[in-house]
């Protein structure tokens, strides 16, 4: 009980004038039933987090549902737009729809979509981009999002065939390969030659406007 009137006076909106009316409903009510009157709507979830990425940043967007998240039990590997299990943050790529939601404590999210897509590198590139201070990725046909980075202390330059003047290519630290510049069709294009010799996972992200690809190889 005490549990739950914590999370509804955080979370579900509610304040301390409401807790003689919270313990009276909370008594008759199941865990199950419990957690859906204390978690706020995915209308209002939705617009708090759009607010805070727009006036905060990217990163107190994604802490704050991140939160909730843990708080109300919201971890799911399978979402659907069409069983919606848990309230889901919702994304528009490349003008189609989709949302995002997180699978597992280690704060791996998992993005999916409303129909059946391609994933193209240009999708993966542009969710880097909204969510710039996570690196984005593909596993087992599943798009996935989660904190990761590379030490980029000790890299050395690579130098490639008919290399664009606007992209890099270094070597990092764990055979990890990072193409990056500010086109990101060329970064896509020359990753695209270094991902076929590759046998490793392949990263995406985002930082100081520029594009960034990491190949493990």
């Amino acid at each position: 009980m005490t549990d739950m009137m914590e999370l509804a006076l955080k979370y579900g909106g509610y304040t301390s004038l409401d807790k003689v009316y919270l313990q009276t409903i909370l008594a008759d009510l199941n865990t199950e039933e419990a957690l859906l009157l204390v978690s706020p709507p995915p209308s209002v979830i939705n617009a708090y987090f759009a607010e805070l990425y727009q006036k905060e940043s990217p990163q107190r967007a994604t802490d704050y549902y991140w939160e909730l998240s843990k708080a109300l039990g919201w971890m799911t590997k399978e979402p659907s737009f069409v069983e919606e299990s848990h309230p889901f943050i919702r994304l528009n790529l490349s003008g189609k729809s989709f949302g995002f939601v997180y699978e597992s404590a280690d704060q791996i999210a998992q993005v999916f979509s409303e129909k059946a897509e391609v994933v193209s590198d240009r999708l993966l590139m542009e969710l880097a981009q909204i969510f710039p201070h996570y690196k984005v990725y593909q596993e087992a046909g599943k798009i996935k999002m989660r904190p990761l980075e590379f030490d980029e202390e000790e890299k050395e330059a690579v130098t490639l065939d008919q290399m664009s003047l606007l992209t890099d290519v270094s070597r990092l630290k764990g055979g990890i390969l990072k193409i990056s510049g500010y086109n990101i069709d060329e970064v896509i294009h020359l990753a695209s030659r270094l991902k076929e010799s590759a046998h490793g996972s392949v990263y995406y992200g985002f930082s100081q406007r520029e594009f960034a690809i990491y190949i493990k190889e």
